[in-house]
């Protein structure tokens, strides 16, 4: 049988890592993907680049998904501790080496001036160049470092856009134009969206106000999060969602008086990378399932989640007021600001 390797930081792993790595998994019997991955060399190339760091957890799931079809093609990770400017290539041949451990028939790369290293640090193997061009796919991993992820969003695969994915998440207390902020901007970033998922559930019982109870505040928050990554999974660059855990957590204090720690819990855990805060100061409809219409009362509720969203340390929402033209405009500028 003939063994091969193809080895690489991946940080990020592009179409042109994918291309080399089924190429190479065309030629040998063999083919052993190798993540070479140091902390402090890793973050060092991150510096001043548009792109923060990747723990190697990420980029070798990203590895196992792309050759999880592929029985002949094993992954493994080798760890070092050295920086950029000091590694020692043949202290990392013999990791590999190790890694493998087996006789290595050739060494896949894209680049030629590996020709003089690998000549010397596998001299029982042959040197198979890829694309190296980049004739068929013209990109790198230092470019997309440089410029941004979303510049360079057609050469990400599939499997690994979700992690790149922006999140805005639009909050606000009934009848604040949250549910048609959230589909317009979704159309207008031709991407997908989450809807509120409380409705769902308060449409299913035939209302909220005097037959919600507890338990339904739970299937609330979970069902919820299940959508968002189903959303997350589809999206092109953004994800729009509308409410979370801490508006679900407003409701339980609304409708039953009762603040839950699960609900907490799972606020804790929530991640967005755009608050958008919807005031109420745009015309109140009754849809049937609202029933705090009453100026006072809409009023009360908005400051009582604001409170309950100022106790999130880590929370900074952008608050956008107005008519319905004012507030997608500022919704706008600041996805604007997010993804660029």
């Amino acid at each position: 049988m003939t063994v091969g390797f193809i080895g690489g930081k991946f940080l990020p792993l592009h179409l042109g890592h994918v291309y080399a790595i089924v190429y190479a998994s065309s030629v040998v019997d063999e083919l052993y993907v190798v993540l070479s991955h140091s902390e402090l060399r890793d973050k060092e190339l991150c510096d001043d680049t548009k792109m923060e760091y990747i723990p190697p957890q990420i980029r070798l799931r990203w590895l196992s998904q792309l050759t999880k079809e592929m029985p002949h093609v094993k992954v493994i990770s080798i760890e070092d501790d050295q920086d950029n400017d000091h590694y020692n290539w043949e202290e990392g041949a013999q990791l590999i080496k190790k890694g493998i451990g087996k006789p290595i028939d050739a060494v896949f790369s894209s680049e030629c001036d590996y020709k003089g290293i690998f000549k010397e640090l596998y001299p029982d193997s042959k040197h198979v160049l890829i694309d190296p061009n980049r004739s068929h796919v013209n990109i790198s991993a230092t470019a997309i470092r440089k410029e941004g992820v979303f510049r360079h969003w057609k050469f990400i695969p599939d499997f690994v856009r979700p992690y790149f994915i922006k999140k805005v998440v639009v909050v606000g207390t009934e009848s604040c134009g949250k549910s048609t902020l959230t589909k317009n901007l979704a159309k207008i970033y031709n991407t997908t969206y989450v809807e509120e998922y409380g409705r769902m559930v308060c449409e299913e019982i035939g209302g909220c106000e005097g037959i919600i109870q507890k338990e339904d505040y739970h299937k609330i928050a979970f069902g919820h999060k299940l959508e968002e990554m189903k959303a997350i999974e589809k999206a092109n660059k953004v994800v729009f969602i509308d409410t979370e855990a801490i508006v679900t957590q407003f409701y339980s204090n609304l409708y039953n008086n009762e603040h839950q720690t699960i609900l907490d819990e799972i606020a804790n855990l929530q991640d967005y990378d755009l608050w958008l805060y919807l005031e109420p100061d745009v015309k109140w409809v009754n849809d049937g399932l609202r029933a705090h219409g009453e100026e006072a009362v809409r009023d009360k509720n908005n400051q009582d989640l604001k409170r309950l969203l100022n106790k999130h340390n880590n929370i900074d929402y952008k608050i956008l007021s107005g008519d319905y033209e004012a507030r997608l405009r500022g919704a706008i500028e600041e996805i604007e600001k997010l993804v660029k």
